[in-house]
């Protein structure tokens, strides 16, 4: 809480201090002397334990983090840290100063003290900066990506005070409510009944104003606006002419209700040409079906519709029926889908569907639920199809997902085994930690493996890598029935959780993940920020960093399936032509 001195600081004025203040000041100082005497009001709003606090806090945000990092997020997290920092001293030293039982805050530090920090806070800044750029350049120059230029002291300077200002100046007014209704109770209660009531009256009003009102018409607004975006098309997203794509000729599903990444979906993706060129033999034409968000009113009737369109097309006489999970607004990565057609040189057929307007972040914290049904609905839709096909000539089906598209991917399986029991194999990438299986799986790993590339019941059903090399770990049989967790030590979706505000993770406890720096280390409520704010930047890394997967997705689709005349020299030759969107 940073709220002002009057009820949260650990110090105030002494009225003989206040005199000498407002006597000095009646004599017209010098023009020094004014600015000084407004000075030391000014910090006179502010507590000299909580700014040591918010100091310290702010250093500690230019520790290392997962991500490279620009100098603008750097000041928001410097900023917030700060924020943060004061607040935590200022609840202590009022909670101490509660159960000493003491009616009055300390008196302030003098002017010499005021002094001395600051003197500590420009060396100390200054320190931080260093160190700041030194880890900067440090992970720019382990992920391939630009250093930082002589601008980024600045920014990250009028950043971090604008920030810390303007959450402190909040705080403040939130606190100025707090005593505001605690004087007036006052005259009906004792002042620690009022003070008490006070407090939790201003909470609770802060909490429906931020979750009943700001939360519900902030999430329409967004709808709204994600909405109309959904409504656009891309310059390079036409409508199909073939048949044997949603929105084309025959389809159940028109061209219009697709939504704008479900057009991208359909409209793109090799040719019958192209596959021919690059496999040197005649090529299928691929099948992929789409259902947008508008397409039906449900999500099981979209579930439905899609199945449908796979049976219209043909697809469950394909080699190989993969059921994709979107992200929120309904992408999915390109390559992922564009490895299975050339590996099976058009003899597939790809089917996903959209579950949402809101874009992957937004749906990850605030619709979970819905990804799940998604996930759920289109799995059983058409494994039942599957399932009732005589088993001999039954397709492989295999399921995929990204980020948001993980979760939601497994959502129909309880464990591993089932995974495997039910599909020809499963490629998830880049999962969260809402990801429920991923974390059964993960907190049930082999003793000795790390968190970040665990091995779980010796690598027979499953494996975790990083990159194409890990493939093969553990060394041991690897069963027909494949699945793989695609996912990077520094990508923030996987590692972010609420946890991290006061409780140190594993995967910092342990040797660090091979594109993070050792020097990471876990500090209460700091990580948790850093680790937030690296998700806003997590795809704008170089591919097999963070929250961007492309080169590793052909190597584990080989590896899981086991394509006939398929190479690891033919997923080398075909990473040129593949792109995440």
């Amino acid at each position: 809480m940073t709220s002002d001195s009057a009820v949260d600081t650990d110090e105030t004025v002494p009225e003989d201090a206040a005199a000498s203040d407002a006597a000095a000041d009646s004599i017209k100082p010098g023009r020094r002397d004014r600015l000084s005497g407004a000075l030391h009001r000014q910090l006179h709003r502010y507590a000299f334990g909580g700014m040591i606090g918010a100091l310290v806090f702010m250093w500690l945000s230019a520790t290392p983090s997962l991500l490279p990092r620009g100098p603008l997020f750097q000041g928001l997290i410097s900023g917030g840290s700060a924020a943060i920092g004061y607040g935590v001293v200022v609840f202590f030293t009022w909670l101490a100063r509660y159960l000493v039982s003491r009616e009055e805050p300390w008196p302030r530090p003098p002017r010499w003290a005021w002094l001395v920090l600051a003197v500590v806070a420009l060396v100390g800044t200054v320190v931080m900066f260093l160190w700041f750029n030194h880890w900067q350049n440090e992970i720019r120059d382990l992920m391939g990506v630009v250093r930082l230029d002589w601008t980024a002291v600045p920014i990250v300077t009028l950043v971090t005070f604008f920030t810390f200002v303007l959450l402190m100046s909040i705080g403040q007014a939130w606190g100025a409510g707090v005593r505001a209704l605690s004087r007036w109770l006052t005259r009906f209660v004792p002042p620690r009944i009022s003070a008490a009531t006070a407090a939790f009256v201003v909470v609770l009003v802060t909490f429906f104003a931020l979750n009943g009102v700001i939360a519900n018409y902030g999430m329409q607004a967004l709808n709204a606006s994600f909405a109309a975006a959904n409504d656009e098309t891309k310059p390079d997203s036409v409508a199909p002419t073939s048949s044997l794509r949603s929105g084309g000729p025959g389809s159940l599903v028109t061209w219009e209700s697709l939504g704008r990444e479900g057009r991208v979906f359909i409209s793109k993706g090799p040719t019958q040409a192209e596959l021919a060129a690059f496999n040197g033999a005649p090529a299928m034409e691929p099948i992929r079906v789409y259902a947008g968000l508008e397409s039906t009113d449900s999500v099981k009737e979209n579930a439905q519709l899609v199945a449908r369109e796979l049976e219209r097309t043909g697809g469950l006489q394909r080699a190989v029926v993969a059921v994709g999970s979107t992200t929120g607004s309904g992408w999915v990565n390109k390559g992922t889908v564009d490895s299975l057609e050339y590996m099976y040189n058009g003899n597939t057929a790809i089917a996903a569907m959209q579950y949402s307007y809101l874009p992957s972040w937004i749906s990850f914290l605030v619709d979970k639920e819905r990804a799940r049904q998604a996930g759920l609905a289109l799995f059983e839709a058409i494994s039942d199809r599957v399932q009732a096909m005589p088993e001999q000539t039954r397709p492989k089906l295999v399921v995929f997902g990204e980020s948001l598209g993980s979760f939601a991917g497994e959502a129909p399986f309880g464990t591993i085994p089932d995974v495997a029991a039910r599909t020809d194999g499963a490629l998830f990438s880049g999962p969260t930690f809402n990801n429920t299986l991923w974390n059964d799986t993960t907190r049930q790993r082999d003793a000795g493996s790390p968190q970040v590339m665990p091995i779980y019941e010796n690598g027979e059903k499953v494996r975790f890598i990083a990159d194409e090399t890990d493939l093969g770990r553990p060394a041991t049989e690897w069963e027909a029935k494949r699945i793989v967790y695609l996912q990077h030590a520094s990508d923030p979706i996987t590692w972010w959780s609420p946890r991290l505000i006061l409780n140190k993770p594993d995967w910092l406890s342990e040797p660090r993940g091979r594109d993070v720096l050792s020097s990471m280390q876990w500090i209460p409520f700091v990580t948790f920020l850093q680790v937030s704010a690296d998700m806003a930047v997590s795809t704008g890394v170089p591919d097999g960093h963070g929250h961007d997967y492309l080169s590793a997705i052909p190597y584990a689709w080989s590896k899981i399936l086991n394509p006939p005349g398929w190479s690891d020299a033919k997923t080398q030759a075909l990473l040129p032509y593949l792109s995440r969107d």
